[in-house]
């Protein structure tokens, strides 16, 4: 007798209920949907956590269930927050400078109006002119689908010239390190045609939406949430089959596998690219709601995170990376945020703002040495207790 998917993972149902309980309480106690309770800035933070929710499950996917440590993910994360970002400061631009200009005596014309954007656009980096990476920046269909495209066939190029080469462990890590350091070095220039340094801004507000940042905050959350959960439904059927078995497999001794007459290669190659586009898809709905987009969010630093987060919720468990990338999000908007109070030791005070990373690295040594399932392996010990 077939069993269901669900059926055979009540893991996903549970994920699933709690995050719509979750999605439901939070806009009825949300300002722009419910009675006013959770602030406007505050549903913007949970609504990036669900983002980061998302590429944790990517990362869990490549690193936890298919073996390879890749610290490059969140290079493919910021390329979909540019993608999107591309589209939303043109047409806002667009719209500014179309009512400035129509307070003449003349209408203006096209090229006037396109001088008018690539002034406010470049100006900051000395340019006017728009680079040929802002071709399709006018439209939102074809910016929404290099969202995927770019982020996926840098991942198919990258991963194709890398697994042909049979590169692994550490070696593969170094090799995605890299990439993702020479993307942030070439975006901080000023002629990369992504305006440098000051990447691009004022990416909170949709344009031609007159609705207050509260409504447009909870469309955001909304959306992070569906996708947060289409994202895990995706990642879990695919773990659960066939294909998970092989790519379980390949973590476990690829060379076995490789005997068995699997191509080991493509298994890698197709989970690298579809990760990448899961990560740049999260991005594309984390960098509206941050306002803001620059090459600091490349940098290998950010990759070395999402490691950090899957390891503390739990490699291997889609749940744990869930749990690892939610707590930690949380925690990090807490102590950084300046809410947490400082702690006066009389001859030094403890500031939390200066400290939290200490404190995140210690998290990551002791979860690796003593608890390695992370926070998804407690789940483990009620699984025991209710058997016994």
């Amino acid at each position: 007798m077939r069993t269901s998917f669900i059926a055979k993972n009540p893991s996903v149902l549970i994920f699933l209920l709690v995050l719509a309980v979750f999605t439901i309480t939070v806009t009825i106690l949300s300002e722009g949907f419910g009675i006013g309770v959770i602030s406007t800035s505050f549903i913007k933070t949970l609504g990036k956590t669900l983002c980061l929710c998302l590429i944790a499950v990517a990362m869990d996917l490549i690193w936890g269930y298919t073996g390879i440590l890749s610290l490059g993910h969140f290079a493919f994360f910021g390329l979909g927050g540019y993608m999107i970002g591309m589209w939303l400061m043109y047409e806002r631009t667009r719209l500014i400078v179309t009512e400035a200009l129509m307070q003449g005596q003349i209408p203006p014309t096209d090229t006037e109006i396109i001088d008018g954007i690539g002034n406010q656009i470049f100006g900051v980096v000395g340019s006017s002119e728009f680079p040929l990476v802002w071709a399709f920046a006018d439209s939102l269909g074809i910016q929404l689908l290099l969202v995927v495209l770019v982020p996926g066939v840098l991942a198919l190029v990258f991963g194709w010239l890398a697994f042909r080469s049979r590169v692994t462990g550490v070696y593969l890590s170094i090799l995605t390190q890299a990439m993702t350091l020479a993307l942030a070095l070439y975006l901080f220039q000023n002629d990369s045609g992504l305006r440098g340094n000051n990447g691009l801004s004022g990416l909170q507000n949709l344009p031609g939406v007159e609705a207050p940042q509260s409504i447009v905050s909870m469309w955001f959350f909304l959306a992070s949430a569906l996708a947060l959960a289409l994202g895990y439904l995706l990642a879990a059927w695919i773990v659960s089959g066939k294909f998970g078995s092989v790519i379980r497999g390949i973590r476990d001794n690829e060379t076995r596998v490789r005997f068995l007459g699997y191509s080991v290669e493509s298994f890698k190659l197709a989970m690298f690219t579809l990760t990448a586009c899961i990560a740049a898809i999260a991005g594309a709905l984390y960098y509206p709601q941050a306002g803001i987009i620059n090459p600091a969010e490349l940098v290998p630093i950010a990759s070395i995170y999402l490691a950090v987060w899957v390891a503390i919720g739990g490699r291997g468990r889609l749940y744990g990376a869930v749990i690892g990338a939610g707590f930690v999000s949380l925690i990090s908007s807490w102590f950084t945020g300046g809410q947490a109070p400082d702690i006066p030791l009389g001859f030094y005070t403890i500031k939390w703002v200066d400290w939290w990373l200490v404190l995140l690295g210690l998290s990551f040594v002791t979860v690796t040495l003593f608890a390695p399932k992370g926070i998804g392996g407690l789940f483990d010990l009620f699984k025991k207790e209710s058997n016994t």
